[in-house]
């Protein structure tokens, strides 16, 4: 089965990569794959005070992604799966599409604003050479009609 790889982080267009993902799976029956990544800046502290914040963005992460599982399942009948790695975003998401040859397309939202898409599609743009599969960038302020019609 095909999956639709998505990043969750706390970015206001994270939310309609979520959407276009489950819907695009609902529609052509594939699975949806959310992937987290911590960064490793987080936990330069001593050993307990970094597991224990480690253990909290886990956590954190866990509740995040329970709201849009919520939705994917209720809505699009779709049962994603999370993935949390520790590392730099980019080089994570890289190795992670390596890793699953199940992952057809990334899917990334793209900001909005004066100043661009965003760092994750910036850097990804830059680094599509070495991916495997394509990548789809979902504009942030596309509606939820414009959604469901292109998808």
């Amino acid at each position: 089965m095909r999956k639709f790889l998505v990043v969750l982080d706390d970015s206001h267009e994270c939310l309609n990569a979520m959407r276009f993902a489950a819907m695009r799976a609902a529609n052509t029956g594939g699975g949806v794959t959310v992937l987290s990544v911590i960064p490793p800046d987080e936990f330069n502290h001593w050993i307990g005070v970094g597991n224990i914040m480690r253990e909290e963005a886990r956590e954190r992460i866990e509740v995040h992604f329970e709201v849009f599982a919520k939705w994917m399942r209720d809505r699009q009948e779709i049962d994603p799966e999370l993935v949390i790695r520790e590392g730099e975003v980019v080089p994570e998401i890289l190795a992670h599409v390596r890793e699953d040859n199940d992952i057809g397309v990334l899917v990334l939202g793209a900001g909005e604003g004066k100043s661009g898409p965003g760092p994750l599609v910036t850097q990804l743009t830059r680094s599509s050479s070495d991916l495997p599969i394509p990548i789809t960038i979902v504009p942030g302020q596309m509606s939820k009609d414009r959604l469901e019609a292109v998808t």
